[in-house]
C-alpha cells in the first residue's frame, strides 16, 4: 500500500507540470494502457478456466463460471447470440469485472454495435462508470466510434460526465465527425460553456478532496 501511495503522489506531481494538451494524451495513454492489459488478463483467466475444467470434468459434471466473466467474455468476441442467450437466462447487462468494465464498456471500444444495441434493450445502464469513472460514452467518443455515439446519445448517455482525470467525452475525441456530432448534441441540449466548466469545476473538487484524504490517510 505505502509503494501505491509513493507513486501515485509522485504521478499527481509529474502530471501537474504538463500542459493540458499533454495531460489529455497521458490520460489516454494510461487508460488505453490500463484496458489493453485487461483485456488480455481476462482473456488469459477465460482460457485458464476453461483448460483445468476440461482436465476435471467427467460425464456427471458440469462446469459453470461466472456471469459477470461468461457475459464479458462472449461480448469480447462480438458473439451477439451467445450474448442474447445469457440476457434471455436473466443474466444482467450491467455485471462488471474487478475494474468496473462492463460489457457495454468493451463494445463501446471495440465498435460491436449490434451488442451496444442489444444490451441497451436489455437495459443495461448507458451511463455506467468503470473504476476509473469512464462512461461508455468516454470510450466510444475516445475511439471516434460516431455511430456508437449517437446510439449512446439517443439512449440518454450524459455528455458531462467527468471521469478520474477531469476529461469530458468530448474532450478525449480527436476524431472530426465524432467530435461534431457531439458538440451538435450539446448544442441541442442547450449546454452553455458556464454549465460545463460547473460540471468540471465539481467532479475537480471532490477529485481534489478524495486525493487530500488519500495523502493524509498514507501520512498516518
Amino acid at each position: 500500500m505505502a509503494t501505491d501511495h509513493n507513486e501515485l503522489v509522485a504521478e499527481m506531481a509529474t502530471i501537474g507540470r504538463l500542459s493540458a494538451t499533454e495531460r489529455l494524451k497521458h490520460a489516454q495513454k494510461r487508460r488505453a494502457q490500463q484496458l489493453k492489459t485487461w483485456t488480455q488478463m481476462e482473456k488469459d483467466a477465460v482460457r485458464g478456466s476453461r483448460a483445468k475444467a476440461d482436465k476435471k470434468k467427467t460425464r456427471t459434471s458440469r462446469v459453470t463460471f461466472p456471469s459477470a466473466v461468461t457475459l464479458l467474455d462472449a461480448a469480447a468476441r462480438n458473439d451477439i447470440q451467445e450474448v442474447r442467450e445469457l440476457l434471455n437466462k436473466g443474466v444482467s447487462p450491467d455485471l462488471y469485472n474487478e475494474d468496473g468494465l462492463t460489457a457495454l464498456h468493451q463494445c463501446c471500444i471495440d465498435d460491436f454495435v449490434d451488442i451496444v444495441q442489444c444490451l441497451l434493450d436489455a437495459g443495461a445502464c448507458v451511463n455506467a462508470c468503470d473504476s476509473e469513472l469512464w462512461t461508455p460514452l468516454h470510450a466510444a467518443a475516445t475511439c471516434g466510434h460516431t455511430g456508437l455515439v449517437q446510439i449512446l446519445i439517443q439512449a440518454g448517455a450524459n455528455l458531462l460526465g467527468v471521469n478520474a482525470d477531469g476529461n469530458m467525452p468530448y474532450d478525449l475525441c480527436e476524431d472530426e465527425a465524432t467530435l461534431e456530432l457531439l458538440e451538435m448534441a450539446m448544442a441541442e441540449q442547450g449546454i452553455t460553456q458556464d454549465r460545463i466548466d460547473e460540471c468540471r469545476g465539481a467532479k475537480e473538487k471532490t477529485m481534489l478532496a478524495d486525493l487530500k484524504a488519500m495523502i493524509e490517510n498514507g501520512a498516518d
